[in-house]
């Protein structure tokens, strides 16, 4: 312990040469559970966390108790988001571009776009304008990019290949790479005997063109001879370090009697880069100094780091986040669930709602000091704004393990969303103009009185439905019975209704309560206020001795065929006085039958 507390007095050059070994939390707690007064111990514990050793969190005895190693950035981050436009872009990428934007925005620094694409056959049309869309919808921007230019670009990688080709040819003068004449079909016989082996090499090649003289390789090469570019692997890459899962020794599989070479290619045939080049030298470049890249990635990023290290280039910062699987744990897919992000707005999904429910995934907000995780959860912490998000990332937040996506935690975030958005004027004026083509086409050879499709009405019927719908596109469903004459009195809620008073002999108290409200109801010719109808309705219970659950059953039995929702006060102004008059008569004519 002392050999610590020396060390954290320190200055920040020593402490740079003489970092002891890590110390464990359960030494700590030991040293000193006697001593929960100890100002030593506090002050010890405090340095351990300013030092960036530990993050501090309270214990239940009051001291600062270290818990994992503070892996957020104290100073601006850099961060990237680098598509392919090779699809269009779907739940994991944004979370990857979520990410990425939070980390730079959270701490004041800047968040660039990227478009990686080097892989020409693969390239989908259209799929690029689909990330821009998809990122602007989702309230993600970007500070440079190929929209809006910056002092690092190009930015889309099929206009730098210039300054890949540069950088290749100072990997071959520089002995870490070489170029490769090899065939199509001594790689692919090479590749076959390799998984022949015992135990199988993941490395495949042989170094057969490392080995060709530099002027023979050059004549080669004038002489249009096609060629790749190889990285000259170490005999073991460097290990890893991510902020995330820590330090990873990554090695490829080999065969020690039979020696093979991992060597990946760095520029193609066709003229391109290939990801490994490309990817390393933009980072630099670009001066990128954080990368939040899906887990799939971290076998990638040895021979990233083994490039770092050829050019002799500080890498980024690496935090590779765990895979998204369906709830039977399968990896995400389009049949599993992962739809593309404009189909999810297609389908009524608020931007709000899909940006909240991403950043879940692999991600905790810190509780804070008075409000423990658990408790913060249940009472609704998890609702989250951009604003909110960029306020909350951090780093140490990011957690282990692959993420099960719930479409129901989704569509619990989207009627959040949606309540609110109704709630503010511009919000139900735009949902409104935005479901009146759904009305106008489900109903328009139904519905007796034509201005129920006018934008006010509309309105009115939106917000009869606030808080009770999870999507807008459920609205002409859920309100069909407002559209119509009369409501579906066949529905199976309503036969259960019908069948529940007949088990509680209820029937008479029914028909009765329908008679009573009906006479006050046309008891003056203006229309009654919402406040007027509930008043009624509970003196109706009190004053007559029915229960209250029967009148308001038998209410929304008669009004919307028992189907639940709208609050029956509202819902009765909405359908104006004769309206509600000839559906009251109605079921009166059905219950005394």
């Amino acid at each position: 312990m002392q050999v610590w507390e020396n060390y954290c007095n320190l200055a920040p050059t020593q402490q740079s040469m003489t970092r002891p070994a890590r110390i464990g939390t359960v030494c700590i707690r030991r040293f000193y559970a006697t001593s929960s007064k100890n100002s030593s111990a506090s002050s010890f514990l405090e340095q351990l966390a300013e030092n960036d050793f530990l993050v501090a969190k309270k214990s239940g005895n009051g001291l600062k108790v270290p818990a994992t190693k503070n892996v957020h950035p104290s100073s601006p981050a850099r961060t990237r988001f680098a598509p392919s436009p090779t699809g269009f872009l779907h739940l994991g990428s944004l979370r990857t571009a979520l990410y990425n934007f939070l980390l730079a925005r959270a701490t004041k620094g800047e968040f660039v776009l990227r478009v990686e694409d080097t892989d020409q056959t693969r390239k989908k049309e259209g799929a690029e304008e689909n990330i821009y869309e998809s990122l602007t919808w989702a309230g993600i921007s970007w500070d440079e990019g190929p929209t809006n230019g910056g002092p690092h670009g190009p930015y889309r990688q099929s206009e730098r290949l210039d300054i890949y080709k540069k950088y290749a040819n100072q990997l071959i003068q520089s002995g870490h790479a070489y170029r490769c004449f090899c065939s199509r079909e001594r790689l692919d016989q090479l590749r076959a005997s390799a998984k022949k082996l015992t135990p199988p090499s993941m490395a495949t090649y042989d170094r057969h063109c490392y080995h060709l003289d530099h002027s023979e390789s050059e004549r080669n090469a004038v002489s249009g001879k096609s060629y790749t570019i190889r990285l000259k692997s170490t005999e073991k890459y460097p290990k890893v370090r991510d902020l995330l899962h820590g330090e990873l020794d990554l090695q490829v599989q080999t065969n020690y009697t039979d020696t093979r070479y991992d060597d990946p290619v760095l520029f193609k045939t066709d003229g391109y880069p290939t990801y490994h080049l490309a990817n390393v030298v933009d980072d630099h470049l670009m001066r990128i100094t954080h990368v939040i890249r899906g887990e799939e990635w971290l076998p990638s990023t040895p021979k990233h780091l083994a490039i770092y290290d050829a050019f002799g280039w500080t890498p980024p910062e690496f935090v590779h986040i765990p895979l998204l699987t369906s709830l039977e744990d399968k990896k995400l897919s389009k049949r599993t669930g992962d739809i593309g992000i404009k189909e999810y707005a297609l389908n009524g999904v608020l931007p709000e709602a899909l940006v909240n429910f991403v950043a879940l995934f692999g991600w905790s907000p810190a509780a804070g000091a008075d409000q423990p995780k658990r408790k913060r959860q249940s009472t609704g912490g998890e609702i989250l704004s951009m604003d909110q998000l960029i306020q909350k990332f951090n780093l140490n937040g990011l957690t282990k393990g692959n993420v099960k996506v719930s479409e129901s935690k989704l569509e619990f975030f989207n009627a959040h969303y949606l309540k609110t958005l109704i709630e503010t004027p511009d919000g139900l004026d735009a949902i409104a103009r935005e479901v009146q083509p759904l009305f106008i086409e489900k109903f328009s050879n139904v519905a007796a009185n034509k201005l129920k499709f006018e934008l006010d009405y509309i309105k009115q019927v939106v917000s009869l439905f606030k808080g009770k719908i999870q999507n807008v596109k459920d609205l002409p469903d859920e309100a069909s019975y407002v559209f119509y004459d009369s409501p579906n009195w066949g529905t199976s809620d309503a036969m259960n209704y019908i069948e529940q008073l007949s088990v509680t002999n209820e029937s008479k108290a029914a028909v009765s309560i329908l008679e009573e409200f009906l006479q006050w109801w046309n008891s003056r010719k203006e229309l009654w206020t919402p406040a007027e109808v509930d008043t009624f309705i509970k003196s109706l219970a009190k004053e007559q001795g029915y229960k209250s659950s029967t009148v308001f059953q038998t209410l929304r039995f008669a009004l919307s065929g028992s189907i639940p929702g709208a609050p029956l006060s509202q819902l009765m102004i909405l359908l104006d006085k004769e309206n509600v008059t000839r559906r009251v008569v109605g079921a009166l004519r059905i219950l005394k039958l």
